[in-house]
């Protein structure tokens, strides 16, 4: 006879159903298990056999058997505790088989049957729903899997309390889904003097998701006005609160499995590694690049990033995902991030500033914006120059709108594009726009359209760039409440376009 548990090995954000067989049969005692587990999952047979000797459970002197099916995918994780304890509870007929097998198990054993809770149950808990089961899983990781509301989670803090809810001893309540976590308050936009145009642009940035790089001398406000951008984005929607959390499950971010509403900001130092970036390391892990899904990414001193790096957010900032491809996994991760950049404008940083600029310049400058190459550039809608702001305007007043009144009308204009492509599988804002929607979008007047085509065949753009030109005007249009896109949109679009033209 063979008892059956399951629980789930990690895929990215899949979580793929294991089933966990177990067989109790003569021959010289031996515990053993197979089905590519890694050292992790094979040392699993050390903390079972003590947790059950905590409960007073001897093992047999028999040969017992357990198998992770199927058994060519590479079985990751302290996670297989639970299961591989319920099989074997099952199987020496201490648990009642039908129950166990009716259940997803994870969770990590300490020596004494205390469950350790582990990363990865929110994305078991909706592999769990899918496959009508209930969800088992230590006490601490209950509240995060019970977000899923799809399926009966169940949080144990010990092998015990799973005896004795299997048993009807002392049945266990069901998990109730975590806080959801207040919004960060962010620092406001109206502490930023002068800059009126990169506020501008950071808005339009907020308002339609386009990916933006700040070029200025240092000291000059790209870092405070990009920590101000988290205050003017609208909250995640609940699909985009879960697909966020799926990923931070993952990288075990979840604190005591509340559920925040507020959009990721990430920001890693420019000597992180490709795979702090992108994603990879053990196991396949998230990068940077998926933490910040559906928030922001940002990274300053940009060309001081390694080349080799910055190369590789081409492909994602298109696609919206990224594979992870290893010799033993090939892991998708989604990654639809709004991507903000800032730079100095050469080594030294004051090239245009004629009294402090070394003597190399100009070319210092060609040099160092040279790092960043053509075709990555080529993706960034909105480019502008972040100039130092004067002594005498850090005594005025804040001039400018504040974040409130900046927030409630990006929220506006994502209303409308929310509205406007509602039947568009996978576009959520205009930087999604493409083909036939973005044009059905965009609706150009007579003087918005000359414009664009003249500006197109004059600035030598990219099929890529116009269509960017475009997106980037829509969601002005959007701002202003306009039903089309008229010329002061597409002007103001364009410049946003040329600004790196000169400077960049």
């Amino acid at each position: 006879m063979v008892s059956v548990a399951y629980t789930v090995a990690f895929e990215g954000v899949e979580a793929r159903q294991i089933e966990v067989q177990c067989a109790v049969m003569p021959g010289l005692p031996s515990f053993g298990i197979v089905g590519l587990p890694d050292k992790a999952v094979s040392e699993a047979r050390d903390r079972v056999r003590s947790a059950l000797s905590a409960l007073s459970i001897a093992l047999p002197s028999k040969r017992i058997t357990i198998n992770l099916s199927p058994a060519d995918i590479p079985k990751e994780g302290s996670h297989f505790d639970l299961p591989i304890a319920l099989a074997l509870l099952a199987e020496l007929q201490v648990l009642p088989g039908d129950a166990v097998a009716q259940t997803v198990a994870l969770g990590e054993l300490s020596l004494d049957g205390t469950l350790v809770p582990v990363i990865g149950a929110l994305p078991a808990a909706m592999t769990a729903a899918e496959e009508s089961r209930t969800l088992l899983c230590p006490r601490a990781s209950g509240a995060e899997a019970a977000w899923v509301g799809a399926t009966q989670v169940i949080g144990a803090a010990t092998l015990l309390e799973v005896v004795r809810h299997y048993t009807g001893q002392h049945p266990l309540t069901p998990c109730e889904p975590g806080e959801v976590h207040a919004p960060v308050t962010a620092p406001d936009l109206r502490d930023v003097r002068g800059q009126e145009r990169a506020k501008r642009a950071l808005e339009i940035a907020a308002a339609g998701r386009h990916h933006l790089l700040m070029v200025g001398t240092p000291g000059s406000g790209k870092s405070m006005l990009a920590a101000r951008l988290p205050g003017i984005l609208p909250p995640l929607t609940a699909v985009e609160a879960l697909e966020t959390s799926m990923v931070h499950s993952l990288a075990g971010l979840l604190d005591e499995g509340g559920i925040t509403r507020t959009r990721p900001f990430r920001e890693p130092h420019h000597t992180a590694s490709m795979a702090a970036i992108v994603g990879g390391g053990r196991g396949a892990q998230p990068g940077e690049i998926s933490l910040a899904h559906n928030g922001v990414l940002f990274l300053d001193e940009f060309p001081e990033f390694p080349r080799v790096v910055l190369e590789t957010l081409r492909q994602p900032i298109e696609s919206g995902q990224v594979m992870v491809a290893r010799a033993n996994a090939h892991v998708t991760y989604p990654c639809r991030f709004l991507l903000i950049a800032a730079a100095n404008p050469c080594k030294c940083g004051y090239l245009s500033d004629p009294n402090r600029a070394c003597s190399r310049a100009p070319i210092c400058g060609e040099d160092y914006l040279g790092r960043i190459s053509g075709p990555l550039m080529d993706r960034f809608d909105l480019r502008v120059e972040v100039p130092p702001v004067a002594f005498s305007d850090l005594d005025r007043p804040p001039s400018g709108d504040d974040s409130a009144t900046v927030a409630a009308r990006v929220a506006e204009a994502r209303a409308v594009q929310a509205q406007r492509y509602a039947s568009r599988d996978g576009v959520r804002t205009n930087a999604d726009a493409g083909g036939d929607a973005l044009e059905a979008a965009a609706a150009l007047d007579e003087g918005a359209r000359a414009l664009v085509l003249r500006a197109a065949e004059r600035m030598g753009l990219s099929a890529r760039g116009y269509t960017r030109v475009l997106r980037v005007a829509r969601t002005i249009a959007d701002l202003d409440g306009a039903g089309s896109v008229e010329r002061p949109h597409m002007a103001e679009a364009l410049s946003y376009r040329l600004a790196a033209a000169k400077d960049v």
